[in-house]
């Protein structure tokens, strides 16, 4: 086939129209398992490397990828979303993209680079030099897989996207820890993210089925840059109000609290950001095959958000009680100290999905601007809770910002609700069985641990495990929650294969 004809096969979408819901089931559950063999290769990576290396380790390259964290966030200037949720799209539109992603991937390596005696001033500690001007190499690579990744993403090609991932994991891993075990310290940290993003970014390109062609002035992408820009915007402003806690930590305390707050974070946030990313994989392109039938779109969001609550729900109601020993346990009892901070933030877990799913509604339908002005208006609110709570120390930052996020989330949610069929009345019908069950599981394992008082730290897991299982077992004695249940059940008959591949 000519690379022409082949490129244009690679944008075309018509043939997804006709399986939408099955291909979108499917690919759920081909991204689910893709998700979850990355978390057990990132959860390997995390209870290893937590042993081998110093929480100051992780300290000095948190100071580095949370700053740079800001650059990343808009150096794709959305042009990913823009493929993604465009209906047509030319394959000199494409073109123009890659290589402004690529343009701009170059730009922000050389300005990271030249950013690094700063950051090592600003954080008062030489060795962050070095750091940055490697970890700078992420950009360019980054700029070059952009459009081959949003083109994957457009075509629906999950079960790609999925070998792409789990590959890549089990290659950077094992890099990582190999590094670390061999006295490397924390240029591990620095090699895990590098080798990832250089693996995803080669294989991205053996599969898409698409090849570049020179830029041309008359492709007419103007539309999708102020769309993309907007989306990009937005990403940077989340970015900022997820790292800011960090910063400010690193600046106000140093590496060592940092170290702690970070893996306290980043071990909860893996859960978070492994099912964010399922949902959006997934959300985001079917929502944008449908977003002209209103109600069609407002119950395939519904249904997407209650599938991922009763997911969720139970893994963070046990986390928030059994802190402490999964602390222990997954990272070694040198790391303690973090399990308060871990606690309190599993408080707002749940929180941060929902928050998440606002993404996927205003950039399905095109609406980036309503987006970059909702989060030009929670985003102080958010970095200013974290600089009220930093006085406390690393708990106080974790609380108020929790306290903070949970108190201005249902206004963010009938924000981005305008112009469709949701409501937060139908949102709290599709949220009130599985968190009312996951409150009834904290409260039955809190009851179980006060009463039977298991002495040592490891005793308490099975303890809590069990009163979830016993509070979920119990509820199939409801019949509400029972129909609710049966009926996540018959998305199985969606999972047949269809004529199309997924």
């Amino acid at each position: 086939m000519p690379v022409q004809q082949e490129s244009l096969d690679g944008l075309n979408t018509d043939h997804l129209q006709a399986d939408l819901k099955g291909r979108s089931v499917r690919g759920g559950l081909l991204t689910l398992t893709s998700q979850g063999a990355q978390f057990l290769i990132q959860s390997i990576a995390t209870v290893v490397l937590a042993r081998l290396l110093t929480p100051a380790n992780f300290g000095l390259v948190a100071m580095v990828s949370t700053v740079t964290g800001l650059a990343t966030a808009f150096a794709d200037l959305g042009l990913s979303e823009a493929t993604i949720q465009r209906k047509e799209i030319s394959h000199d539109q494409v073109s123009v993209l890659f290589w402004i992603n690529v343009a701009i991937g170059l730009g922000l390596m050389l300005v990271t680079a030249a950013l690094a005696p700063v950051l090592a001033r600003f954080y008062r500690d030489p060795r962050l030099v070095n750091i940055t001007l490697l970890l700078s190499l992420t950009f360019l690579i980054g700029g070059l897989r952009v459009q081959p990744d949003a083109l994957l993403k457009r075509q629906m090609r999950f079960s790609s996207l999925a070998i792409r991932d789990v590959a890549s994991y089990a290659l950077a891993v094992p890099v990582a820890i190999t590094m670390a075990w061999r006295g490397a310290g924390y240029w591990a940290l620095v090699a895990l993210p590098l080798t990832l993003n250089l693996t995803q970014m080669v294989l991205s390109w053996v599969m898409v089925r698409w090849r570049p062609g020179l830029p041309r002035r008359d492709a007419e992408v103007g539309s999708m840059i102020a769309f993309g820009g907007n989306v990009a915007a937005s990403y940077f402003i989340i970015t900022v109000s997820r790292s800011a806690d960090n910063v400010l930590i690193g600046w106000y305390s140093g590496a060592g609290p940092l170290g702690l707050y970070s893996r306290a974070c980043n071990l909860l946030m893996l859960p978070v950001r492994q099912l964010s990313a399922l949902a959006a994989s997934v959300a985001i392109p079917a929502f944008s095959r449908i977003q002209g039938d209103p109600e069609r779109f407002a119950r395939y969001y519904l249904r997407a958000v209650n599938l991922i609550m009763w997911i969720s729900a139970p893994v963070f109601g046990f986390l928030f009680v059994a802190a402490q020993p999964v602390i222990v346990l997954v990272l070694g009892n040198q790391w303690r100290a973090a399990a308060p901070v871990f606690q309190i933030l599993a408080i707002s877990a749940l929180g941060q999905l929902l928050l998440e799913s606002t993404i996927w509604l205003f950039v399905s339908r095109g609406h980036s601007q309503q987006l970059l002005r909702l989060l030009l208006i929670i985003s102080p609110i958010i970095v200013g809770s974290y600089a009220i709570g930093l006085p406390f120390g690393i708990k106080g930052v974790a609380l108020s910002g929790s306290l903070v996020l949970l108190a201005i989330l249902p206004w963010m949610l009938k924000f981005a609700f305008r112009g469709t069929n949701l409501t937060l009345e139908r949102l709290g019908r599709a949220l009130l069985y599985p968190i009312a069950l996951c409150l009834a599981g904290v409260f039955l394992a809190e009851l179980a641990l006060h009463l039977i008082a298991p002495q040592r730290i490891f005793s308490q897991l099975p303890v809590v495990a069990l009163s979830f299982a016993a509070a979920y077992s119990l509820s199939a004695f409801i019949p509400p929650v029972r129909e609710e249940i049966m009926s996540l059940r018959k998305l199985s008959s969606e999972l047949r294969p269809s004529s199309q591949t997924v």
